[in-house]
């Protein structure tokens, strides 16, 4: 094992959509859900620009996670985690790659 080698995520942003929430075998759940990151930059022309950025995000309940009731649409997400890549085959046989974070540790301000 490299102990250079670093796979670590920072995310403070909104969730974008509603939690889609399974309950897996052994009680445990897994929250698959999106968040997005905005970035103020000014162009080349001197104006100010907005770039959102979405953000495919999966959690399991953990120790560090234990509740995901806080997770609405809207809401004000801080997250750590590490990227993973998928790669899937469609029904039509086409190999697909999909990029997400594992979320490890997850804080939900309370919305006020």
């Amino acid at each position: 094992m490299n102990e250079n080698s670093l796979n670590r995520v920072e995310l403070k942003g909104n969730i974008g959509m509603e939690p889609k929430i399974t309950t897996i075998e052994g009680g445990g759940q897994v929250a698959r859900f999106s968040v997005a990151t905005h970035e103020i930059f000014k162009a080349r022309d001197g104006q100010l620009k907005e770039e959102v950025t979405w953000h495919n995000v999966v959690a399991w309940t953990s120790k560090s996670i234990s509740d995901f009731s806080m997770l609405k649409k809207g809401a004000f997400i801080e997250l750590q985690g590490k990227l993973r890549y998928q790669k899937f085959r469609t029904i039509d046989g086409e190999d697909k790659n999909y990029t997400e974070i594992l979320a490890l540790k997850m804080v939900v301000p309370q919305m006020q």
